[in-house]
């Protein structure tokens, strides 16, 4: 890799930036001089039409361009003061008339964007030894739905070579029908049965990657569960879903919208009697008393009713469910019956 595409590999030009920082505009080039290293060298720059740089050092006494630095086995003192001078010159360019990206390859950012657009999601960089690898988490379940890996394309293809960047996505039980499509793969580094891998190169378009995305996201997008106490002392809760199905709750921060929440109805009945849907969270309400205190709500509604004698707490005990203080979640066996 050259020295140019190593520090630029990230970076898009800026041309309001470009021109601002000396660059000057010819055609559709833009061109950029530096003398370095007390008037020995000049640094050439033109960035193109595509955003592209080409870099020249010319040797200024001789008039002719410089390439020792660019030999890889060269390390003299000498030759190193060089590279690292011009380094230093594009990387201060790189700084001040570029924006910074999280990919290399234009589809991935495209990609990138419509994640952080649709899901508010951006990805994590979380390995030092693949720093380029980025993943994309669900924020309610905190499972990941995407990868974005760059890899020499004969991890995917053994008959191709060159960087490539893909994006490795969780599709279950839909990972022989996307396997179908241009530009889908057995996965790099996951699971065949569950994962795919996509060449993030065009073949496949914005528009469809981004319809297996979705399907990754929802995989991911597990709903919690969770019982609630209400105490009848301080709200009649039977009374109130006998009014209407919808009502506000104080809310728990672990609670997104579309969590499931039982509510558990203390004495004298202490059984769960409702099933919920939370269809709102995060709803300013400020409310305080001597039992409760509240600074935000969220909508519930009701979806199911359940008889006094079938979730009672001696029952919930059998579960494993030994108190009811605050939101809980649910054992397995539990939500299984609960959802019979």
């Amino acid at each position: 890799m050259s020295i140019e595409s190593e520090v630029f590999k990230k970076y898009i030009p800026n041309n309001n930036k470009l021109i601002k920082y000396g660059f000057k505009k010819y055609n559709n080039e833009y061109k950029f001089s530096k003398i370095f290293m007390d008037n020995t060298f000049r640094a050439d720059i033109v960035i193109d039409d595509k955003g592209q740089i080409i870099g020249k050092v010319i040797e200024l006494e001789l008039d002719e361009e410089y390439t020792n630095f660019r030999i890889e086995g060269n390390i003299g003192e000498f030759v190193g003061s060089v590279r690292e001078e011009y380094k230093s010159i594009l990387q201060d360019i790189a700084n001040k008339c570029f924006e910074k990206e999280y990919f290399i390859y234009e589809q991935t950012n495209r990609i990138t964007k419509l994640i952080n657009e649709k899901y508010n999601v951006s990805p994590e960089f979380l390995w030092d030894f693949v720093p380029d690898y980025g993943v994309f988490r669900n924020e309610r379940s905190n499972k990941w739905f995407g990868i974005v890996m760059n890899l020499d394309k004969s991890k995917i293809l053994q008959t191709e070579t060159g960087e490539v960047e893909v994006l490795n996505l969780k599709l279950d039980d839909n990972v022989s029908k996307a396997l179908k499509l241009n530009g889908v793969y057995s996965p790099y580094h996951s699971s065949k049965k569950n994962w795919v891998s996509i060449i993030l190169d065009n073949t496949l378009s914005d528009e469809k990657i981004m319809e297996l995305v979705d399907l990754s996201y929802d995989i991911s997008n597990i709903k919690g569960e969770w019982i609630i106490p209400a105490n009848p002392k301080y709200y009649d809760i039977v009374n109130a879903f006998n009014e209407t199905d919808t009502i506000i709750w104080k809310q728990s921060n672990n609670i997104w919208a579309g969590d499931i929440v039982y509510l558990y109805v203390a004495a004298p009945i202490s059984a769960i009697l409702y099933k919920c849907e939370v269809l709102e969270v995060d709803i300013p309400y400020k409310y305080s008393d001597k039992n409760v205190s509240m600074k935000k709500v969220m909508k519930i509604k009701l979806l199911k009713r359940y008889e006094k004698e079938k979730f009672t707490f001696e029952k919930l005990n059998e579960y494993g469910i030994k108190a009811i203080r605050g939101p809980r979640g649910l054992t397995d066996e539990l939500s299984k019956d609960l959802n019979y």
